[in-house]
């Protein structure tokens, strides 16, 4: 040690009598790491996520996927276990994702053209890809 400190090393602590001491915790929290950018990860986590286009059908699957459809309905009193993949479209950006299901259908509902499957999942005719029965 150097001798300049020498008139310093054996004062008493300064302690204020007006002000409380600050916790323990909230010293530590000057200490914190700081993230200039907020949510700048979060935007570059998402520019870089990947989404699928939706495929179309040609005249052949589409008409195998409507007889599956068919099918479906014409034993749909037994509720039939079938698995779906069927395309859902991102909320953020463009495009979306695959998604396979499987369960039992309850009923397909012609007016806004759904399968309805029991356990309430609802997938749009329109953007089915693949029915295995």
């Amino acid at each position: 040690m150097s001798d300049s400190y020498e008139d310093i090393m054996n004062m008493p602590h300064h302690v204020s009598k007006t002000r409380a001491q600050m916790p323990r915790r909230s010293r530590a929290a000057q200490f914190a790491p700081f993230a200039a950018l907020t949510g700048y990860e979060d935007a570059v986590c998402e520019t870089a996520r990947l989404t699928d286009s939706k495929a179309e059908l040609c005249e052949d699957d589409a008409a195998e996927l409507n007889e599956k459809i068919r099918l479906l309905g014409a034993r749909i009193a037994a509720e039939p276990y079938c698995e779906v993949t069927y395309f859902v479209p991102d909320k953020h950006k463009s495009g979306g994702r695959y998604v396979t299901v499987s369960g039992n259908v309850r009923f397909i509902e012609e007016v806004s053209r759904q399968l309805v499957f029991c356990g309430g999942l609802r997938v749009p005719l329109d953007d089915i890809m693949k029915i295995s029965l």
